[in-house]
């Protein structure tokens, strides 16, 4: 074996989902974050929870509560707050993003979530 291939077979090479980029179960765009830090200094909680609950026109309807965290929680720090989901929740909310719009129709947080395959008007439940 010459020294060439000794050199290269003893070289470490990094797996590639060390170099990838961690992401989130939930995204909240800057907006939404500035809204929910507001909101819980007149909340005066620990942090925002986001889940999931049966009912709506689509069958699951999105959960948004101010309050502290539970046993079992999936916990995600951002700057100045922390976000909480339940273990069912986590599995329907990987990959959705928290936006907060303000504008001329209306205000408010809008889930936007690339899974749901059904949505009704109001944005408030869906289906997968």
């Amino acid at each position: 074996m010459s020294t060439e291939s000794k050199n290269q077979e003893s070289t470490p090479t990094q797996p590639a989902a060390e170099n990838a980029p961690t992401q989130r179960v939930v995204s909240l765009t800057e907006p939404a974050q500035v809204e929910v830090r507001r909101l819980l200094e007149v909340e005066k909680k620990e942090g925002l929870r986001l889940g999931i609950k049966g009912g709506g026109c689509s069958g699951l309807s999105y959960l948004l509560e101010f309050t502290e965290h539970r046993e079992g929680d999936t916990v995600l720090d951002y700057e100045g707050f922390r976000v909480f989901l339940d273990k069912k929740s986590t599995i329907y909310l990987a990959g959705v993003t928290l936006d907060f719009e303000a504008g001329l129709n209306g205000k408010g947080f809008r889930f936007q979530n690339p899974h749901a395959t059904n949505t009704c008007g109001c944005g408030e439940s869906f289906s997968l």
